[in-house]
């Protein structure tokens, strides 16, 4: 639920003349309303009959544009969180499990690795929990750390 305030000292509201069919009424009052909304930028207009039907109908589109503004801006926000989570699809394993020749269970993110298969299988990750936490904390990810090795 989306509310749109427009501040009075935020917009400048201009008045003029309009043009087009009208006759004389049209050409000789400042009837037409040009409303700019200073922190956006936007600008918009009405040219009817009426100056005060003008400044309603003005104000209106400008909350309208302001409501699509802030719609548009959050669901950005929502583009931008969903693109940062990582695809669950195949081929984007975490662990690698060899079971025969030998036993090893490998984080292929952290690099770390045990020959306790049994026991990651029946649930024991503390150990891969660990590693991750401590390239969360150190910020490095496992392509930098084996640079450095």
């Amino acid at each position: 639920n989306i509310e749109v305030e427009v501040n009075p000292a935020d917009i400048r509201i201009d008045t003029y003349r309009s043009s087009g069919a009208g006759g004389q009424h049209v050409n000789t009052t400042d009837s037409a309303v040009r409303i700019t909304h200073h922190p956006t930028g936007i600008v918009v207009t009405s040219s009817e009959k009426s100056q005060h039907q003008n400044r309603d109908i003005a104000m209106k589109a400008l909350k309208s544009r302001l409501y699509q503004m802030e719609l548009d801006r959050r669901n950005a926000a929502i583009n931008d969180a969903h693109e940062s989570k990582g695809d669950a699809g195949w081929g984007n394993q975490i662990r690698s499990y060899v079971l025969q020749p030998y036993q090893m269970v490998k984080d292929l993110r952290t690099g770390h690795e045990t020959s306790d298969t049994k026991g990651v299988l029946d649930g024991d990750l503390d150990a891969f929990m660990a590693a991750t936490l401590a390239q969360d904390v150190s910020g490095k990810s496992r392509a930098e750390a084996r640079a450095e090795d």
